[in-house]
């Protein structure tokens, strides 16, 4: 079984609204075994909506209609789909009596164009609407030789979750047939989206039954498993069949098999090792820390640290000779040393971070720094039961954020694989 998700409305073809009730829809259908193979956006144009209508209703099973249910002339969902099943429209006398005791009760008069909401295609079953004007509608209906559910939402989410909920989720659970849809996610950081799949799929092009999705930004590699069988257990067998086979051929490189956050992950082994954690920052300006502790529980095992942007507060916070900073430059391999084991000793933490490097948009500022160019970051990690601190050089790409976001990476990355090798 495949879904189409209609949305109607030409606010949401600006930049200034977006459509968040196919988010919603799709999690609920997706629990029903339900996939969604499309999504479309059409303005408020009756020839636009009439031709998606028509093309969403020919390639799915089951086509969801949100927005253009309202009083106004732009309002045309009920009308597109009419024309597309080539279905007439009624004035429901019993809706409309409902909508003229809704505005008297709030002794309001109710104006002529909203007696429009009471049109219903023919066939059609009503959907009560508890928290707006506009009643949605479901079609069960035949076209061709194939079965088709079409139905119409209103586009307030406030109206569309509590209508989805009460009316259209039991029809749909007692009508489509059973199946279960288990789902995996495997993770992996600073790998190339072309070296992973060069790797994995031979493997999973096995699986014709399991569809695999590839995500790529961020520093990091998603791989989505999903599988839908008339069984829960039938559907996660074959999604862990795959998954297992996969983290056989990418071992260390997945950080994680069951969609866990790189942070989440490091927090967790720092744990299992009974270690705490503590960082100096320079170019990133607190997001390492940041990311760390929007993990709940993550005060067990994260001390803190300082934003050391100023090369004084390199020497205040982390303990960072004057003279390096004066010698090397703060942007270099010495500074981010003496920055990780600074802070570790100044907290009293197992292990430290140092991260400075150069974001831009400008170069470095001055003195050995001057020649530098931006994207170059230094990662330096301090165990106290070590001597020196290991430093990685980065020459990363970018606009500031990225820079910025990709240090971050690399550096929990970096912590991630030394804690490996302290299992």
């Amino acid at each position: 079984m495949i879904a189409e998700i209609i949305a109607a409305g030409s606010e949401m073809l600006t930049p200034f609204r977006q459509d968040t009730n196919s988010l919603y829809l799709t999690e609920r259908l997706n629990e029903l075994g339900v996939s969604v193979a499309f999504k479309t956006i059409v303005g408020d144009n009756i020839e636009h909506l009439t031709s998606a209508a028509k093309i969403a209703i020919s390639r799915a099973d089951v086509v969801i209609f949100s927005g253009g249910l309202g009083p106004t002339e732009d309002d045309l969902t009920r009308e597109a789909v009419g024309a597309a099943l080539g279905l007439g429209l009624r004035r429901d006398t019993e809706i409309l009596t409902r909508m003229y005791k809704r505005f008297a009760s709030r002794r309001m008069a109710m104006p002529q164009n909203n007696a429009k909401q009471a049109d219903v295609l023919d066939g059609a079953e009503v959907l009560e609407n508890a928290n707006g004007s506009a009643p949605g509608q479901y079609i069960d209906t035949v076209v061709g030789r194939h079965r088709k559910i079409v139905i119409l939402l209103p586009g307030p989410p406030k109206e569309l979750k509590p209508m989805y909920e009460a009316e259209c989720r039991p029809r749909l659970a007692a009508t489509l047939p059973e199946r279960h849809m288990a789902k995996r996610i495997l993770r992996m950081a600073l790998i190339p989206e072309s070296q992973v799949d060069a790797r994995t799929a031979p493997i999973y092009k096995l699986y014709t039954d399991v569809e695999t999705t590839i995500l790529a930004g961020s520093g990091e590699i998603q791989l989505h498993f999903v599988c839908a069988k008339a069984s829960a257990s039938e559907a996660q067998s074959r999604v862990d069949e795959l998954a297992g086979k996969i983290e056989a051929e990418m071992g260390e490189a997945i950080f994680s098999s069951h969609g866990e956050s790189l942070e989440e992950v490091v927090l967790l082994m720092l744990g299992l090792r009974h270690m705490t954690l503590a960082a100096a920052e320079s170019c990133t300006g607190g997001l390492l820390a940041e990311r760390l502790t929007a993990v709940p529980g993550s005060s067990r095992y994260f001390l803190g640290g300082a934003v050391v942007y100023a090369d004084q507060l390199k020497t205040t916070f982390a303990e960072v000779p004057e003279e390096l900073i004066r010698t090397e430059g703060p942007v270099s391999e010495a500074v981010a040393r003496a920055m990780a084991e600074g802070i570790r000793r100044r907290t009293g933490a197992a292990v430290g971070v140092g991260i400075t490097g150069i974001a831009g948009p400008g170069g470095g500022a001055s003195g050995p720094d001057v020649e530098k160019p931006i994207g170059l970051v230094y990662v330096a990690i301090s165990f106290a039961a070590e001597g020196t601190a290991k430093v990685t050089e980065l020459n990363l790409t970018g606009d500031r954020e990225r820079i910025r976001l990709w240090a971050s990476q690399n550096a929990l990355e970096l912590l991630r694989r030394s804690l490996l090798e302290r299992a």
